[in-house]
């Protein structure tokens, strides 16, 4: 799914406008960058937990040449879905009957 398809059928569920949801959408992830700028999580009840971990610095080795390298240390932004959406993927996101 691309931003414009998303737009869409988000405007189509809450009846606003495509404009109107675009800058919604917009001040949401904005919002989200700040705290993630503080190193602050994020959290969507009944959805999951958005958060920026310090991965350390670590060497590698390029399996053709066997040269190492040393990768630095950097942020990445990490995603803890909720246990009943975990389930539910694991399960092939088809629902217990």
């Amino acid at each position: 799914m691309n931003n414009k398809t998303f737009i869409q059928g988000l405007a189509k569920r809450t009846g606003a406008t495509q404009e109107e949801t675009q800058k919604m959408v917009f001040s949401l992830i904005d919002a989200m960058n700040e705290n993630f700028q503080e190193g602050k999580a994020v959290t969507f009840p009944n959805f999951g937990t958005f958060d920026v971990k310090k991965r350390m610095e670590r060497i590698v080795v390029n399996p053709v040449t066997r040269q190492k390298m040393l990768v630095p240390p950097k942020l990445v932004l990490n995603f803890k879905p909720i246990a009943a959406i975990k389930k539910e993927l694991k399960q092939g996101g088809q629902e217990n009957e």
